[in-house]
């Protein structure tokens, strides 16, 4: 997730310096023919590209609005995992009897590796990366065969809860209470599974990024009697704006990317042990996960 910071410019250029390399050449080419072929090209009055650009700056609007609801909605799911993941361990400290510390503590632990395992099955990473220090081995060897591991972790958890119950430590209100809270997990994480498996329609973007260069094109071709010192450089900064936008919309319809812009699951992870292990008083209490220079991951 980026942060309110100054972003390098060199992280702004990268993403779009292929494009600037295609405006150019675009640009190149069409003075070339404007030069030699000046029957090909008629005069074309600048009313053209700029109701082009008109048209585009609808259509990126749209766009825009349409990758943020993405985006938005993914952190809005974020928050509330972060909500009831306290009151996960809340209900425990309230509804089991004293002597259940040992309990608490596995149920709670293996919560956090389910929100590690998420993160990292969102992002197309391994799911059992760093999940050793807070599962056994018997855990470990149980969701080893599951396709979906954070699913299988959740399963742990509501078998376990299932067992307390039936050795009577659980009331019934209290064993449908912690279900509502495991089921609003489930929720999460399969709108979560939604987003990130839900493509954006790759055609809105082919037309949109060829409607961008048919305005290059146009405009090069009205900004004829320019010169071409003048007209590079000026049909680059009216074009790279699009081409921005464009591709802030692309990194935001995806906020499970593995990206700067993506959702900052792994702080949010962090922050989930930090609380928990200390409402269950642990000792090795992490630090918040640091920040890079202008993103959070």
């Amino acid at each position: 997730m980026l942060l309110e910071k100054s972003i390098p410019f060199s992280y702004t250029v990268k993403k779009v310096k292929y494009d600037i390399v295609t405006i150019v050449v675009i640009g190149l080419v069409t003075h070339f023919i404007k030069q030699n072929f000046t029957d090909v090209f008629p005069e074309m009055p600048i009313a053209i590209p700029a109701f082009i650009g008109t048209a585009i700056s609808v259509i990126l609007s749209f766009k825009l609005n349409q990758s943020y609801d993405r985006w938005w909605e993914a952190r809005k799911i974020w928050g509330s995992i972060v909500n009831d993941s306290r009151t996960l361990v809340l209900q425990l400290q309230s509804f089991l009897p004293k002597g259940s510390e040992a309990a608490i503590k596995r149920i709670s632990f293996r919560h956090i590796a389910w929100c590690i395992s998420l993160t990292n099955s969102l992002r197309g990473l391994d799911p059992l990366k760093n999940l050793e220090k807070f599962l056994s081995t018997t855990d470990l060897e149980a969701i080893a065969t599951h396709s979906n591991k954070p699913l299988a972790i959740l399963q742990l958890n509501t078998l376990h809860i299932a067992n307390l119950k039936e050795e009577q430590q659980l009331e019934i209100f209290s064993h449908v209470q912690l279900s509502s809270v495991l089921s609003s997990f489930t929720n999460s994480m399969g709108m979560a599974e939604r987003i990130k498996n839900t493509i954006f329609p790759v055609t809105y973007r082919v037309f949109l990024h060829a409607f961008i260069y048919l305005f290059i094109i146009t405009l090069s071709i009205s900004l004829q009697n320019i010169e071409i010192i003048y007209e590079l450089p000026l049909l680059v900064v009216i074009s790279i704006v699009f081409l921005m936008l464009e591709n802030a919309a692309k990194h935001m319809q995806d906020p499970f990317s593995n990206k700067p812009t993506d959702t900052a699951m792994t702080s949010i992870s962090t922050c989930i042990e930090i609380n928990i292990k200390q409402l269950i008083k642990e000792e090795d209490i992490p630090l918040p996960f640091p920040p890079d220079k202008f993103f959070v991951m």
